[in-house]
Formats: structure tokens, sequence, C-alpha cells
């Protein structure tokens, strides 16, 4: 073999292994079937999807939910104060009040609860409690800590068996000035016919409707009962609430007629009749 074909073996060699290598390393590079580029790459990304859209469901289903249980949680809690404070308000105890307490395992100590005029209540062996302007359930707290300095874990019940029922006041030119239990819903002409309707002095044109607003201010509404009648049309004729206090005034002529003959007004009022 000459000595230029010995010199090119080694470079042929060399030449054959740098082609093996650029062939192994396109091989290592190719997708195979499981990589991402693969067909199941789709597969992976639609299931990071569906995983997505499930997360998104739970995480929406999780706000209703929570959303429900806040309205839940609303519908018998204090509501907006600017529009007539709680909903669905509890009684609230107030003087005069009677509560019945009975304890499950503890007889003993069952007793009736009166709300004195301080706003006080005495427990059997327990001492007092303040219970004016309380609810039942938190009288019922008030009791449970009461007795738990020497009761395990008492079983209580409250009742409540005598409250201040709901009333209205009628006075003036009515048949039966009183107090009246407000049972249901009553009109202004209602209740004064529950007070046995007007005497012969009142003065129907000028009904007044006294409403408490608090403690130091009332609203007063004058109302025409007369005309109400005349035409047949009770829509102005207002609905009473809890305390209302209906006053009738005396008319003009029955306030001069103890001033005035029985003839002479008699002639006054109907001349005619002569």
């Amino acid at each position: 073999m000459s000595e230029g074909a010995r010199q090119n073996v080694p470079r042929a060699v060399g030449l054959l292994i740098l082609q093996l290598a650029v062939v192994v390393s396109a091989q290592e590079t190719l997708p195979r079937p499981g990589s991402a580029g693969g067909p199941s790459a789709p597969t992976t990304g639609k299931t990071r999807s569906e995983e997505s859209s499930q997360s998104a469901a739970r995480t929406g289903n999780g706000g209703s939910e929570n959303e429900a249980t806040t309205q839940s949680e609303k519908a018998d809690g204090p509501g907006d104060p600017a529009f007539g404070g709680e909903r669905h308000p509890l009684y609230r105890l107030t003087k005069s009040d009677i509560v019945d307490v009975n304890f499950t395992f503890s007889p003993d100590y069952n007793q009736s609860l009166t709300v004195q005029p301080d706003g006080f209540v005495v427990l059997k062996g327990a001492g007092t409690v303040f219970a004016e302007g309380l609810t039942l359930p938190q009288l019922h707290h008030a009791v449970m800590d009461a007795y738990s300095g020497f009761l395990n874990q008492p079983e209580v019940t409250l009742t409540l068996k005598d409250f201040d029922k709901p009333y209205f006041l009628a006075s003036g030119e009515v048949a039966k000035p009183g107090k009246y239990e407000l049972r249901g819903d009553l009109t202004v002409n209602e209740a004064i016919a529950v007070a046995g309707g007007f005497t012969q002095q009142a003065r129907h044109s000028q009904v007044i409707l006294f409403r408490r607003v608090s403690g130091d201010l009332a609203e007063a509404h004058v109302l025409d009962l007369k005309r109400m009648l005349d035409g047949r049309n009770l829509h102005e004729d207002m609905h009473l609430q809890p305390g209302d206090f209906i006053f009738v005034p005396q008319s003009r002529v029955s306030k001069i007629r103890k001033y005035v003959p029985t003839n002479a007004l008699s002639w006054y009022m109907n001349p005619l009749e002569f």
C-alpha cells in the first residue's frame, strides 16, 4: 500500500465515526410515543383542563354553599338597622313577664320566674340574674351559667308562660274607654267599634291616633272617619300597631250645650221644627 493510501484510511474512519454520532444524536431528539409531543399530549392537556374546570366548579359550588349558609344565617339574625333593625326578631322580656324553668334531671330546681320591676329574676339557690330585655335563648344561657357552679351540665328548658300582650287604648267620646288587647289586624274604625262606638257628643271628623315613635316622641294622625263612612271609602283607615292610642274629641255643639237652655238649643239647631 502506498504512503498516500495509508494516510487516507484514518480520515475515512474519522468521517464514519462522525456520521454515526450525528445519527445517534438525531434519534435521541425524535419525539417518543409517550412524550408530550405524541398522541398522548392532548390527552394530558385535556385532563388538566378538566381538572381545572372541576376545581372551578368545586370552588363555585363552595361559593354558592357559603352564600346559602350566609343567607340562612341572616334569616334569623340581625338585619340592616337602616331598614328596620332585626329580621324576625325574638321576643324580649319585659317587666311582669313569667317564665317557667324546668330541670330534666334536677326537678327540685323547677320554678317560675317573674321579671321584677327592677328587671331581675330570682333563681332558686343561685341568686339573681338580670332578665329584662333578654330573649329566651339569652336567659337560658344565663340560667345555665348560674347553676353550672354546683350542677354538672344541667339540662334546662325555658317556657314563656305570661307576657305583655299587644294592646291599644281608646279614650274620649267612646262608649267604653279603656285598654284592649290587639288581636289580629284592626283599623281605627274597627277599634272604635270594639270600644263600644261613638257617643252622641263625639266629633267623628277629627279622630286622633297617637303612635309612639320613641320613648320621648309620638306622632299624631287626624282622621276624618265621618267622611270615610259617608263616602264608603276606607282606604285611608289606618291599621293599628301595638301601643296605639285613639282619642275621640268632643264636638263643638256638645261643648256649648251645657251652657244653653234646652229649648233655645233645639231652636238653634233646627229652626224649621217650630
